[in-house]
């Protein structure tokens, strides 16, 4: 059970404790696509669609899910968000990339905080494109990178 650490020494799922930590800077960057289709991108980027400005309402969802991250994903510890960027832009014809980033100095990382904004921001995309195509694919939803802490920088490998 030690390579678990959310797991007491008898498996019982447990808030680690981060007291004695040193507090560092801390980045992640997590991305989401969304496969929706050449005409619903057209139609966004146009600003021509039934529910109003899509990119401006996933960029605020985006930005709200940081926030709500340790509301939402048991054991997290609740943290004090420095930076958060939702950037947001086409991939191919037919998807649109949601990239998050958060920083902040802490005892813990953020990364949780940047997927939950990733994965927020594209259920919102599909929320307000569901009209026009219920087909709509949420195909990937990864940590692209992170900074700080105890075990380091890490980043993914190109097409992994």
């Amino acid at each position: 059970m030690s390579d678990f650490t959310h797991l007491n020494s008898a498996g019982e799922a447990h808030m680690i404790d981060v007291s004695a930590k040193s507090a560092t800077a801390r980045t992640a960057i997590a991305s989401a696509v969304i496969v929706l289709g050449r005409g619903i991108v057209d139609r966004i980027y146009a600003d021509d669609m039934p529910k109003g400005d899509v990119l401006a309402t996933v960029r605020i969802a985006g930005i709200q899910a940081t926030k709500q991250c340790s509301s939402l994903i048991p054991l997290c510890h609740p943290l004090p968000l420095d930076k958060v960027s939702v950037d947001i832009g086409r991939v191919g014809d037919d998807s649109i990339g949601i990239e998050v980033t958060c920083r902040t100095t802490g005892k813990t990382g953020v990364e949780m905080e940047a997927l939950t904004g990733a994965s927020v921001a594209a259920l919102t995309l599909y929320d307000m494109c569901k009209a026009l195509d219920k087909g709509i694919r949420i195909e990937s939803v990864r940590l692209l990178e992170k900074t700080g802490g105890k075990s380091g920088d890490w980043k993914a490998e190109s097409g992994s």
